[in-house]
């Protein structure tokens, strides 16, 4: 049974808009907004310092009126701490609103930064700080990036032994190695300036014996060649 032409055409058609459609929002994903609080996204704070907490945001076709906040988890109760609009790439955010004390806006707009810092930090502050933001040019899209504070009575204070007991292992190695090279190369040297110097008494030894040789055959030579003295 043979398939109608109009209904193979179809299928190529449908099947070619579902490839462009898959195209088209793979690139569009990869172009939403995104937040980043960075590559190491918690920070161990001494209590009653103050500290940063970072967040920076991307997109690959620019933004226009995005949309940002940021947001404290206690204990599961989501509360907000501050919140702006970007107009646009470089402009400082409008409607700029910090609804904390001891909490400051400190964002680089040039930096695509919206970061905040906390003042006189307690065991309050403590817990994880969700930075989120709506980019209305990508259709509405958003992220957010999440930052863990944790705060400390006293800083640790980090046990170096076992670091130093393997420098020291492994140094004292490669100077006992060198060490050992430096005497095989000495004593390498010596053998050679011995060898020579053997060599060298060899020679002259064995032409003394030659000459010696030579003087003594000569000398039996001429004593043979004496003439017979006559009788009388």
């Amino acid at each position: 049974m043979e398939v109608p032409w109009n209904i193979i055409e179809r299928l190529h058609t449908h099947t070619a808009t579902s490839l462009v459609l898959s195209m088209l929002l793979g690139v569009w994903s990869a172009q939403a907004v995104e937040m980043n609080t960075g590559k190491i996204p918690f920070l161990e704070a001494l209590n009653g310092t103050t500290v940063l907490i970072p967040c920076t945001y991307a997109s690959c076709i620019g933004i226009e009126n995005l949309y940002f906040n940021w947001h404290f988890n206690d204990n599961g109760t989501m509360i907000k701490i501050a919140e702006g609009l970007i107009p646009d790439d470089g402009i400082f955010p409008e409607d700029l609103k910090v609804y904390r004390e001891r909490v400051d806006y400190v964002g680089v707009p040039e930096l695509h930064n919206v970061s905040l810092l906390i003042w006189n930090i307690t065991f309050d502050d403590q817990g994880e700080y969700h930075c989120f933001g709506r980019n209305p040019k990508e259709k509405g899209r958003n992220h957010s990036a999440m930052f863990t504070l944790i705060v400390v009575e006293e800083l640790k204070v980090i046990d170096n032994t076992l670091t130093i007991i393997i420098a020291s292992v492994v140094g004292g190695g490669i100077a006992a190695l060198m060490t050992f090279m430096l005497i095989k190369n000495f004593i390498i040297y010596v053998l050679q300036e011995m060898e020579e110097r053997k060599n060298k008494e060899c020679l002259v030894s064995s032409s003394g014996n030659d000459n010696t040789g030579n003087s003594i055959s000569g000398k039996s030579s001429k004593a043979d060649s004496k003439p017979t003295p006559k009788k009388k």
